[in-house]
């Protein structure tokens, strides 16, 4: 099996709380990063298509589109968005009639992308994307997103003590 669940983030690490000032005594706790994909044809066109779903207050670390069919056009773009929100900026419709792994580069239209990117709020996000290729007459991929899993106010460590 190779799925599980689980409520809240995972903080991995030896050392829980900081009792000194050197290693193996400070605190080295860690949010675990999982990820999430989906298959998308060229036909998938229709506006806010949704992806994914992903738990409050987590952190977007990145999103790639790993094209395994090129798609058949000069004008393939992705918008991919937080609850309705654009977290990029569309990216470059050349870069899909090739074969391979795009990452897309997010937060970069807007401070609220950005702002996004970090805490995607105090609900679960809807991630959704956009995919302009009216012209398209083949092409397929998986999208993927990254992200860290945390509290839903978007903390992801226990205070210090």
């Amino acid at each position: 099996m190779g799925f599980a669940t689980h409520l809240g983030p995972w903080l991995l690490g030896t050392v829980k709380n900081t009792t000194g000032t050197t290693a193996g005594t400070i605190r080295n706790l860690g949010a675990t990063v999982v990820s999430q994909s989906k298959a998308i044809l060229y036909t998938d066109i229709t506006a806010a298509t949704t992806a994914f779903t992903i738990p409050a207050g987590s952190q977007i670390l990145t999103a790639a589109f790993n094209t395994t069919v090129a798609y058949a056009t000069t004008t393939p773009t992705y918008v991919l968005q937080v609850n309705g929100t654009a977290i990029n900026t569309a990216a470059n419709g050349s870069v899909f009639t090739n074969t391979g792994i795009v990452n897309i580069l997010l937060g970069n239209n807007s401070a609220a992308a950005a702002v996004l990117c970090s805490n995607v709020g105090t609900t679960d996000a809807i991630i959704t994307f956009t995919q302009a290729n009216v012209t398209a007459t083949s092409g397929a991929g998986v999208l993927t997103i990254t992200y860290v899993v945390k509290d839903s106010d978007g903390s992801a460590n226990p205070s210090q003590v």
